[in-house]
Order: C-alpha cells, then sequence, then structure tokens
C-alpha cells in the first residue's frame, strides 16, 4: 500500500521535473533554439493552431531560426504571431519561409532571464515539496486506518524525504547549467 504511495509521488516529481526541463529549453541562452517557438500559436483557419503544426522550425545558424510554413498562405500569419509573441526579434519574411534573427543577448537581459530561471525552479520545488505533503499525509491515513503499522509509516516517511531531497538536488543542477548557459557570452 505505501509502496503504491511513494511510487506514485516519485511518478509526480518526476513529471515536475520533466516539465521544468521543457520550461529551461524555451529560454533563450545566446543561441537559437528551435524550442523558442513552441509557445507561439498561430490563427490557422480561424482556430489558433502550434506553430510546430503549421510550420518546421530550423536552425539556421547561431542567432537565426529558419520557419518554413507548409502554406504558402501562412506566411503572413506566423510572421505576425511571432512578432506579438514576449520574444523580443523581429521575424522577416522572404518568400515562402520565415527568417528570425535573434538578437546577442545584453546583460541586463541574461539578468531577467536568470531571474525567470529561477522562479521557474522554485516553483518545481514548492511542486515537489507538495508532493511530498501529499504523500506523507496519505502515508497517515494508511497508518490512521491501521493498514501499516508505525514502523512502515516512518520508514516510507523517510523515503519519499529521500526522493524529495535527491529531486530537489536535480532541479539545483538543471537551474545551475541553465544559469551558467545564460552567462556564457
Amino acid at each position: 500500500m505505501q509502496h503504491e504511495i511513494e511510487k506514485e509521488a516519485k511518478k509526480r516529481m518526476q513529471k515536475s521535473l520533466h516539465t521544468l526541463s521543457e520550461e529551461l529549453a524555451k529560454q533563450r541562452a545566446g543561441r537559437a533554439s528551435p524550442n523558442l517557438l513552441d509557445d507561439i500559436s498561430v490563427l490557422y483557419y480561424g482556430n489558433p493552431t502550434p506553430l510546430n503544426q503549421v510550420a518546421s522550425v530550423v536552425i539556421e545558424n547561431a542567432l537565426m531560426l529558419l520557419v518554413k510554413p507548409w502554406e504558402k498562405n501562412m506566411v503572413q500569419a506566423i510572421e505576425k504571431a511571432i512578432h506579438k509573441s514576449d520574444l523580443g526579434v523581429n521575424p522577416v519574411a522572404a518568400g515562402d519561409v520565415i527568417r528570425v534573427p535573434l538578437p546577442a543577448l545584453t546583460e541586463e537581459r541574461r539578468r531577467e532571464l536568470i531571474k525567470k530561471v529561477r522562479t521557474e525552479g522554485e516553483n518545481t520545488k514548492v511542486a515537489v515539496r507538495n508532493i511530498r505533503r501529499d504523500a506523507n499525509q496519505d502515508i497517515k491515513d494508511l497508518l490512521k486506518d491501521k493498514a501499516i503499522t508505525e514502523d512502515d509509516e516512518r520508514k516510507s516517511q523517510e523515503a519519499i524525504q529521500k526522493m524529495t531531497d535527491q529531486f530537489i538536488k536535480e532541479i539545483d543542477k538543471l537551474l545551475d547549467t541553465k544559469e551558467h548557459d545564460l552567462m556564457e557570452i
């Protein structure tokens, strides 16, 4: 019984860590990454559609993304959607492709990105701690229902705490790596 609770907690913590790594991949680190455009939606026949479902995004060079719409009539809509995004980039339509030049990061912008990354990390740590709290409460409920012994409760809570500590360390490692990437010139 308590092992199922531990497994579920671990699965949820892994999901939180995975979500953080996806969010960090979207943060610009001085070089082009197709993930930068993941959150952009384009109106496709009246429906908001993720950009990666109406075009391919490739890296042309270190500071340039190339967006190739699958339908030529989508060029202007995609250009408009990228321009409206909060990325601070100016897309340029060139025939049936869109070039997205990425300006070099200033020191101030790097600091802003690091703050954003740290905030994401703290939110993920809070989520992991909430998962720990929920799992510990479930264990206590099992003890209250006399489904497990006090020794089993203590062992489970220690296992959950070790798991939490491990995930917090992994989050810190991800954040340190991303901060280092952001500060590289």
